[in-house]
């Protein structure tokens, strides 16, 4: 049963995408669609395979939460009408528990992309990230916040 609604689902995409609804269509999108699960079926029916997709979107979801929390945090800086005061820039050396350079280069594309902070370089040993943050309040939470949050949750997705 549960193969058969993926690839009922699988179709509807087909046609959603193709932008046609017609019966051929859907099943065209029907054959489709069973041939990528029969091919990719081992893949997903292995119990690691499930855990490694709830830790990706376990990481997705802290990926967005941070981002719209950042995005409002730099909003009400950007809104202050000192904005000099508001603003404490500063780089600091956050240590790497990470050692792959995709996992470095996935924590540092998150970083960059939310808001308020920005990698600037990895270190030749790959032990230490350098980011700067907008708005500096507290070096130590900052860089707990990085390796509790990002860190953690990239170590689980590639595990």
């Amino acid at each position: 049963m549960n193969t058969v609604f993926l690839v009922v689902i699988l179709a509807l995409v087909w046609a959603g995408i193709s932008g046609s609804f017609s019966g051929l269509n859907l099943l065209l999108g029907g054959v489709v669609g069973g041939v990528a699960v029969l091919v990719l079926r081992e893949a997903f029916a292995s119990p690691r395979a499930l855990r490694r997709i709830r830790r990706i979107i376990s990481l997705a979801a802290l990926f967005l939460y941070e981002l719209v929390v950042s995005a409002v945090r730099v909003a009400i800086v950007v809104m202050r009408p000192n904005l000099s005061s508001a603003v404490r820039p500063a780089i600091i050396a956050v240590p790497l528990t990470v050692k792959s350079d995709a996992e470095i280069t996935l924590l540092a594309n998150m970083i960059t992309l939310t808001p308020g902070t920005l990698s600037v370089d990895v270190a030749a040993d790959k032990s230490v990230l350098y980011v700067h943050a907008l708005n500096m309040a507290d070096k130590d939470a900052m860089i707990a916040d990085i390796a509790n949050g990002f860190e953690k949750k990239i170590q689980e997705v590639f595990e």
